[in-house]
């Protein structure tokens, strides 16, 4: 993936105060600097969803700001639950020679000309249980995703387990290497064990607890960013 980049002011302005700059149209955040700290910082919307967009919580972020510059990963996005809208970052700055931990994307490799296993091609149910694993690398060396070979789920019972990724030199996987990724079923019998369970959780319900926890995260961050400088003046 190419390099992204941000380009963000300092900002005086905390706490509840922060209101006001996104009627403005700019996403407050803080960057925590290897114990040092932290520096308030505010962008403008547009760019701050993209570089979210594009680098998630693994891809490394060019950060420039009041004239420093910064490598950063994103370790918390909080949203608003009902709209959706980007409502504050934490980003922690990070040394090209560090090694950092981060989730990355799990995606399945499938053989040029096909866009599905051959279980599913034989009409049966390939069923995803892990979308993202814990790794450990240097910044610089963090893959913008992990892949396993979909062609090998063929048949009932097939699956493939975090010890089937794909890692490139440099790159730890964190994540216990027995964890199931996917699993081919019968259709009939999945859909027996959802009837058994009472269907699927509400997938409004699911994202608006995501969205409390990081907002909570973010919160939480942003608290201990001010009790920080509050001790230091």
């Amino acid at each position: 993936m190419q390099e992204i980049s941000l380009e963000l002011k300092n900002r005086d302005v905390v706490g509840k105060a922060v209101k006001h700059l996104r009627t403005e149209g700019l996403v407050p955040a803080v960057i925590h600097d290897h114990g040092k700290a932290s520096i308030h910082v505010t962008g403008e919307y547009v760019p701050m969803l993209k570089a979210y967009t594009a680098a998630g919580k693994h891809h490394p972020i060019q950060i420039t700001a009041e004239g420093k510059h910064y490598t950063a990963l994103i370790k918390v996005a909080e949203f608003s639950p009902k709209k959706h809208e980007l409502r504050h970052i934490v980003f922690n700055a990070v040394s090209a020679r560090q090694k950092v931990t981060a989730e990355i994307p799990v995606h399945l490799k499938l053989d040029e000309g096909n866009d599905t296993t051959p279980a599913e091609r034989n009409s049966l149910v390939v069923l995803r249980q892990l979308e993202a694993v814990e790794v450990e690398a240097t910044a610089s060396e963090l893959p913008d995703a992990l892949y396993f070979d979909g062609e090998k789920l063929v048949a009932v019972g097939d699956h493939a387990t975090v010890a089937d990724l794909i890692v490139p030199k440099g790159v730890t996987v964190k994540t216990e290497p027995e964890h199931q990724l996917a699993a081919v079923f019968e259709p009939s019998a999945l859909a027996a064990a959802n009837d058994a369970a009472g269907g699927d959780a509400d997938e409004d319900e699911a994202t608006a607890d995501v969205d409390a926890g990081e907002a909570a995260e973010g919160l939480a961050a942003e608290k201990a960013a001010e009790a920080s400088q509050e001790k230091a003046a």
